[in-house]
C-alpha cells in the first residue's frame, strides 16, 4: 500500500518582544523583563531605545542581555550593526533607512540573526529575503502609539507571504492579546509586541500569558 505523503506543518507562532522607546528606570525594566520571560516562551527581545545615546544603548544590552540568555531569547538590536556587534548581541533589526543587509552582515558575521522591516510591502521583502535576510516584519496592523506609521497592510499579507516564500515573517504594530491569535492564524511565524505587555495594569507577566494563550488557540 502507498504512504500518504506527509504535509511538513509550520511551527507555532511565537512571541517577539520590543522594548519600550525610552526605558528611564533600567533596573525596574529588567525586573519586569525577568517575569515576561518567566511567563511563558518567547523567541526574541529586541532592545528599541530610539532617541538613547550609544552609551546607554550599550549600558541597557549589557544589563538586559543575560536576563535574554538566561531564557533561552534571542537578543536583536534595532537599527544599528556596529554596536549589536560590538555588544555581543544575536542579530539586528533594520528599517529602511538603516543599513544594508550587506552591510549588516559584514559587521555581525554569518551566523547574525538579521531582520527587515518591510511595512506592507512584499516587493520590499522579497528584496529583503533575496539579500539574506533571516525575516521580514510587517505592519502596523493595527493603531499603535509606539512608533509613527502610514503603513497599514492586511493581514492577508502573512498568508500570502507564508504559503509563497520560506523565511519567516513576523507581524507588528498594535499586537494585544485581542487580535494576536487573528494574525497567527493568518500566517505569522512571531508577533512583536511592545506596549501591550509594558503598560498591561497587571503586569508583563499577565500579558504574555494572555498573548500566548490567544495564540495557542489559534493553532
Amino acid at each position: 500500500m502507498a504512504r500518504t505523503p506527509q504535509i511538513p506543518t509550520r511551527p507555532p507562532c511565537r512571541l517577539y518582544l520590543i522594548t519600550p522607546p525610552a526605558i528611564p528606570d533600567l533596573d525596574g525594566f529588567a525586573r519586569d523583563l525577568e517575569a515576561a520571560l518567566g511567563a511563558g516562551d518567547v523567541a526574541a527581545l529586541q532592545i528599541r531605545l530610539k532617541d538613547a545615546d550609544d552609551a546607554a544603548i550599550l549600558t541597557a544590552v549589557e544589563r538586559l542581555g543575560p536576563i535574554a540568555r538566561a531564557h533561552d531569547v534571542a537578543l536583536i538590536l534595532n537599527d544599528r550593526p556596529d554596536l549589536a556587534a560590538r555588544s555581543g548581541c544575536d542579530g539586528v533589526h533594520l528599517g529602511q533607512g538603516d543599513a544594508s543587509v550587506a552591510e549588516a552582515r559584514r559587521l555581525m558575521g554569518p551566523d547574525a540573526m538579521i531582520g527587515v522591516t518591510c511595512h506592507d510591502s512584499r516587493e520590499l521583502a522579497m528584496d529583503a529575503a533575496e539579500a539574506g535576510a533571516d525575516y521580514v516584519a510587517f505592519g502596523a496592523f493595527f493603531p499603535t502609539t509606539t512608533k509613527a506609521t502610514t503603513h497599514c497592510p492586511d493581514p492577508e499579507i502573512l498568508t500570502i507571504w507564508q504559503e509563497t516564500v520560506e523565511i519567516p515573517c513576523v507581524a507588528i504594530g498594535g499586537i494585544t492579546a485581542a487580535n494576536a491569535g487573528a494574525l497567527a492564524r493568518a500566517g505569522a511565524d512571531f508577533v512583536a509586541v511592545s506596549a501591550a505587555v509594558w503598560g498591561h495594569p497587571r503586569g508583563a507577566a499577565q500579558s504574555v500569558g494572555e498573548i500566548l494563550g490567544s495564540m495557542a488557540m489559534s493553532a
